[in-house]
């Protein structure tokens, strides 16, 4: 058996996808979108969100249809901004890490209004669905919410660039 630094389902350079190869160029935010209660909760690491400053404020995220967050149809969520230190949190929510007994035995998690809080991120956002159904751009479907609550907390936010996390390097 021999090991490779290279991972075995990346098509070779000349081979990929074009825009999916720009679109890793440009960092996106790292946040967890939760909803519901008790046995009842579901969430998903999205990073295809937009803020959108206003009255009222929206927030916009392009989310997996086949996701249970998506199933479950939330009228409301959390949108928890996450800092380095949830890397592994934020792969367990994607599906791409293990989380034995689920993704939210993993961190502090307290209930609010919107949905599960994660304790110690960067901040988040209490949102009521809003606008028209959801639908499709692209292979997601577009969610688009009502900000009814902004909580800025004291971590560092983390994004995703080029396949990886990176700290911001910003503070305050």
């Amino acid at each position: 058996m021999t090991i490779h630094s290279d991972h075995p389902f990346v098509p070779p350079e000349g081979q990929r996808d074009p825009l999916r190869r720009l679109r890793g160029r440009m960092p996106a935010p790292v946040t967890v979108w939760t909803s519901g209660t008790g046995a009842g909760r579901s969430g998903l690491t999205i990073s295809s969100v937009l803020v959108a400053d206003g009255e009222p404020a929206q927030v916009l995220g392009l989310v997996d249809e086949d996701s249970d967050f998506c199933i479950d149809e939330p009228q409301t969520w959390v949108v928890n901004v996450l800092g380095t230190e949830h890397r592994f949190l934020a792969d367990a929510f994607a599906g791409t890490a293990p989380a034995p007994g689920g993704p939210f035995t993993m961190g502090t998690w307290t209930d609010s209004e919107w949905g599960p809080v994660l304790t110690g991120t960067a901040g988040w956002l209490g949102v009521r669905r809003s606008g028209p159904p959801s639908r499709h751009v692209g292979w997601a479907l577009l969610l688009e919410g009502t900000v009814e609550h902004v909580d800025v907390g004291d971590a560092d936010a983390m994004l995703h660039l080029r396949g990886r996390y990176r700290d911001t390097g910003i503070s305050g």
